[in-house]
Formats: C-alpha cells, structure tokens, sequence
C-alpha cells in the first residue's frame, strides 16, 4: 500500500472515530437532559451541562427553548469559528432545529461546510464580518425574517451594538456574551465597525459590554434577563410577552464574578490576571454609559 492510500485510511479511520465521539456526547448530553428535568432545579445555572458549548450553555439553552414557546425551531448565530464549539450545535442535531450561522473566516466556513452535519441538518454557513450595518441585510438576505427560536451573539467586541441594530428577526430567546471585567458599570466599548479584541488591546479583556448594558438593552427590545452562566461569560434574555412568572432576574443578582483567566500580554502569553488586575489593566481605555450616551474612560 502506498504512503498516500495508508494516510487516506488513518483519515478515514480518524474521521469515523470523531463521528461516533460526537455520538456519544450527544447521547450524554440526552441523558444529562432528561436528568435535570426529573430534578427538576430552581436555578437556571442548575441546569448547565456542556456538550458542543464552551461552557455550560447547552444546558441552560435546553432548557430554556422547553420552558419558551419557541415557535419556529431556527436559530441564528454568528462568531461560530469553525462550528465545532458553538452554542446551537446540539439544538441542531439534539432538536433537529434548523439554522445559519456566520463567521468572518473562509477556512472556517469551508470547514462548517465539510462536517457531514452540514449535509445532515438545515444548517446554513455564511462568511461574512458582521456589523451593525449589515446584520439586517445578512438575515434578510439568507431568508431570516420574523419570528425566530433563538438569536446567539459572541462577536468578543462589538455584540451590544449588533444587537440593538438587528430589526429583521424577533427572536424569543437571546444568548449574548458579555464582558464580567467591566462590573457593574452599564457600558459598552464605543462602536468601530472594524474592531479588533487583541487590536484593541493586547491583554483581550477590552470587548463587548457589561451585563448591565445588555439588561438595560434588552428592556428597551422588550427582553428580560433571566441568568447567566456559571463562567461569567453569557447572559440569557427571553421576550417578556413569552417569560413564564418569576424567569426575569435583576443584572445585580445575576452578574456572575468571572474566574476566567485568558489575559495576554503584548506578546500574546498568557498572563493569568485575576480579580481587580484585570480592570486595571484596561482602565485607560474608552467606554460609552449606554444610559447615558457619555463617553469616559473605564477606570
């Protein structure tokens, strides 16, 4: 056999191994599921479980989409990379909802495009560098209007703004990472359709907005908070007019104090600041108070 043919057959051989791992984690996280619903938690963060999210997304998403009238079982996410980590993979293939996501990167749109789930599932991939001058023309374009299941947003920069720009879909559940290093202050990093989260600074903590800024956005959408998870690093909204009594939770009791340690110093080593050194490091830099309009700086 030659050396070709024998790489071809360890590809080949790798590749049915990754399929019947996605199996299993998809089979656990069946079984984590039907868990917590006999236990039936108090806490949202209660029911976290992880099986293609980064944290414990899937779990809360699962529950969520049974606890909402979801409607249309479509979701839309963008800032996916290649698709392998994201937050609607096992509603596409747990729930067989359908979907697009949307990333700025051609290899990792070919890649998305590649996964035989592509073939298997409604699924959508679209490379594109999203802003909030053109979110609107994206959904529109890839057939996106009205009533949608759910809206996932991790674009590490400027996912407020983003936000508060999308009219074409309404969506009744809302994931949308925030930023624990900015507290309790409600802002956000001014608007700059080109930003960069390392260009911006190298330690990557400058990015986003506070928790509080996307609680004070979605009540101006007609969204309510209803937690966070555990990491610190998501929130999750849902539309009032759908939010069973007692879902809705304040920012204050909400906000998670984040453990995350992924600083970089300007040669892009880890640093592993923690606490108080992490807003330190980027108190010179410019926040807009979305209360107010205002523009100052963090510190």
């Amino acid at each position: 056999m030659s050396l070709l043919a024998r790489i071809r057959q360890k590809l080949a051989l790798f590749g049915r191994i990754e399929a019947r791992l996605s199996r299993m984690q998809e089979a656990i996280g069946r079984i984590e599921g039907r868990q917590l619903r006999a236990m039936a938690p108090v806490s949202l963060q209660d029911y976290e479980f992880q099986v293609y999210s980064q944290w414990g997304e899937d779990g809360i998403l699962q529950r969520l989409v049974e606890t909402v009238p979801v409607g249309r079982k479509v979701f839309v996410e963008f800032g996916v990379e290649n698709y392998t980590e994201a937050n609607t993979r096992f509603l596409l293939v747990n729930g067989n909802w359908a979907g697009l996501v949307m990333d700025g990167s051609d290899a990792n749109v070919a890649r998305i495009v590649s996964d035989p789930l592509y073939w298997r599932h409604n699924l959508k991939a679209v490379r594109a560098f999203v802003t909030r001058e053109n979110i609107n023309a994206l959904l529109t374009q890839n057939g996106l209007e009205g009533e949608i299941g759910l809206l996932s947003i991790d674009i590490d920069g400027n996912d407020y703004w983003v936000w508060e720009a999308i009219t074409s879909v309404r969506p009744r559940v809302v994931a949308c990472e925030y930023n624990p290093t900015f507290g309790r202050d409600v802002v956000t990093i001014p608007y700059d359709a080109a930003f960069s989260r390392y260009a911006a600074h190298h330690s990557g903590l400058y990015y986003g907005a506070s928790l509080a800024a996307l609680e004070h956005l979605g009540r101006r959408k007609g969204y309510v908070l209803v937690g966070c998870n555990t990491s610190g690093t998501n929130a999750f909204f849902v539309r009032d007019d759908l939010a069973p009594p007692g879902l809705a939770i304040e920012a204050g009791a909400a906000c998670v104090e984040s453990n995350v340690r992924q600083s970089r110093d300007p040669e892009g080593r880890l640093t592993f600041v923690r606490g108080s050194a992490k807003r330190a490091l980027i108190a010179h830099l410019a926040v807009v108070d979305v209360e107010t309009g205002a523009v100052r700086l963090l510190g």
